[in-house]
């Protein structure tokens, strides 16, 4: 009978600790990896500005590290808290303009009946959907305390990040187990894809959100704000964009009698708000890296509920990063191996 070589067993005696304590850290970690998730962001968008600032304008690294993250507040999170702040306040609003929406949506649908014969109205359930909508928007709303941490945690660990950038790098090179091109070539890959999450995909949808918001303006929209904000986080969902604001407004004002407010808004919405964003993401998009758009709707569906509000960035860097670690894999271990064939 063989036996297991002791250096085998102690082998994966000290693998299964480490996956023992790694899943510990991971599970008590997983409510605040979104701030894990933008100090790499972060970290990767600010590692240029910092190695300029230290070596050709001579700057403290201290001193460097605090003035950008405090830019990175400045022109990210505070937009970002305001955004989520709006949504917190507007919870119950949704709730109460979307039972609005779909009871306008069963009268213009009873008048297709009238003309028709066509019952639909019979399989639509306003109160079902009212809570599924409300349930959503409390979800994308997101824990607050945790929220708080997860900023603090990301800046805490942006601070170490940007200031022992080398001993960062060496540590990397330290403890993944590949070799340095591998190493090199993957995180290419990773900063250009995390560029195209955190920069492209908001900036266009902020794009389209101000675009909109001046058809919110002209046709006169009550809360123009709210929804613009509606329009900017749609436009980072791919099959859904602008819809999830230009048609609830298209149908309320419908419903409330104001046909010229109604089909203009819905009229500007698809031709303006839908022309300009294949213009717009060509623009910004053709300088980085063009994200599929099933790997925004997946980073989506999975970053919301993990994240809240901000999963709609973070999500989509999370598969992302996932596809990365996949091209690690394949890179390191799926090589095919140099075989002696026989030549007939």
């Amino acid at each position: 009978m063989t036996q297991i070589a002791p250096k085998i067993i102690r082998q994966i005696f000290v693998l299964l600790l480490i996956l023992l304590i790694g899943s510990l850290i991971f599970s008590e970690m997983l409510p605040y990896l979104s701030g894990v998730l933008g100090a790499i962001t972060f970290y990767i968008l600010l590692r240029k500005p910092m190695r300029h600032l230290v070596n050709r304008y001579k700057w403290k690294s201290s001193l460097a590290a605090l003035t950008l993250m405090l830019g990175s507040f400045v022109i990210v999170m505070v937009p970002l808290t305001g955004f989520g702040i709006m949504l917190g306040n507007k919870i119950s609003d949704v709730a109460g303009n979307s039972e609005k929406v779909i009871d306008a949506f069963k009268d213009q649908v009873g008048k297709i009946k009238f003309k028709t014969g066509i019952d639909i109205n019979s399989q639509v359930d306003t109160e079902s959907i009212t809570s599924w909508l409300s349930d959503g928007a409390q979800s994308m709303a997101g824990n607050t305390f945790n929220l708080f941490i997860a900023i603090g945690l990301m800046y805490f660990m942006l601070y170490f990040m940007l200031t022992n950038r080398q001993e960062l790098r060496q540590s990397l090179r330290d403890y993944i187990p590949m070799d340095n091109d591998n190493i090199n070539e993957i995180g290419h890959e990773v900063q250009t894809m995390v560029k195209s999450n955190a920069i492209g995909i908001p900036l266009v949808a902020v794009a389209q959100g101000l675009i909109a918001l001046i058809g919110f303006l002209i046709f006169g929209i009550e809360e123009p704000l709210f929804w613009f904000v509606i329009v900017t986080i749609g436009s980072m969902i791919p099959f859904v964009g602008t819809l999830v604001g230009i048609l609830p407004l298209f149908i309320l004002a419908l419903s409330s009698g104001d046909s010229f407010q109604a089909w203009g808004i819905l009229i500007y919405g698809f031709v303006v708000v839908g022309s300009t964003d294949n213009l717009i993401r060509l623009l910004v998009l053709k300088k980085l890296d063009n994200v599929h758009p099933l790997v925004t709707l997946i980073g989506v569906i999975v970053g919301v509920p993990l994240f809240g509000f901000i999963g709609l960035i973070f999500g989509p860097l999370l598969v992302s990063m996932f596809m990365a670690l996949v091209k690690i894999y394949k890179v390191e271990y799926g090589k095919p191996r140099n075989t002696e064939t026989n030549s007939f």
